[in-house]
């Protein structure tokens, strides 16, 4: 047809742009080199030795308590009454027989037998006294993983008849209210009409009735060193003694 143009328009340069199909492009994470994960490795290992040690370590103590409290043989019970829970020893001080002031931590390491009474020791202060040395020196071999205490109250000089009874015994001065905020006596008693047991890891844990029955009392004692004896041994490793 006259006047018209067949052919295809020439290529200028400004043809429209075409579809193109999406493209994603992928990056890999650079790989950890083996220092790195060595060094991982090494540290979770570390971490699970740790728990692993401090497993190992607390199990004497775990399996002497658990076979204690748990593991009774049958018709057998407990003189002493069981303290729970467990009440720790204090952070605060008495004073010894010189005036320096010793914290009641420091009597931490050892099976202590305790007594409260106020310094002038009435009859029933100084029987405690007599029974806790004698019940100490029944145990045998035992006997130097127990401490025998004293917390006396009260403003009065010990009686000078007492002195050379109490010489091996750990006697503190120390404020009545503050050790009524720790130990307890059985309803109707007074602290003064117990004995108390403390163990190495300074916590309180038993209490021995009113007029004590010194055979019953002992056979608590030596059940109590035969429990402890895989992990406990005398002396203080800090070195506090009497």
């Amino acid at each position: 047809m006259s006047g018209s143009n067949s052919s295809p328009p020439a290529d200028n340069g400004t043809a429209p742009p075409r579809d193109e199909p999406l493209t994603l492009t992928v990056h890999s994470l650079p790989a950890a080199d083996a220092q790195t994960v060595r060094s991982a490795v090494d540290t979770r290992a570390g971490r699970w030795k740790m728990v692993l040690l401090l497993l190992v370590s607390a199990a004497p103590v775990i399996a002497s308590y658990f076979t204690y409290y748990v593991i009774r043989p049958q018709g057998r019970t407990n003189y002493g009454e069981l303290v729970d829970p467990q009440r720790p020893l204090p952070a605060w001080t008495g004073r010894d027989a010189a005036g320096a002031e010793v914290p009641l931590t420091a009597l931490r390491g050892q099976w202590l037998l305790l007594s409260v009474a106020d310094s002038s020791c009435a009859q029933v202060c100084q029987d405690h006294l007599y029974l806790q040395r004698q019940l100490r020196e029944s145990l045998g071999k035992d006997k130097d993983r127990m401490d025998w205490v004293w917390l006396r109250t009260g403003e009065a000089a010990v009686p000078e008849a007492l002195r050379a009874g109490v010489a091996s015994a750990t006697v503190l001065q120390v404020d009545a209210a503050a050790v009524a905020q720790w130990l307890q006596p059985a309803q109707g008693q007074r602290l003064e009409d117990h004995l108390y047991v403390i163990d190495p890891q300074g916590n309180w844990m038993m209490r021995f009735p009113a007029n004590v029955e010194p055979k019953r009392a002992r056979r608590d004692l030596e059940r109590l060193m035969r429990a402890s004896s895989s992990w406990d041994r005398a002396g203080r490793e800090s070195g506090a003694g009497h």
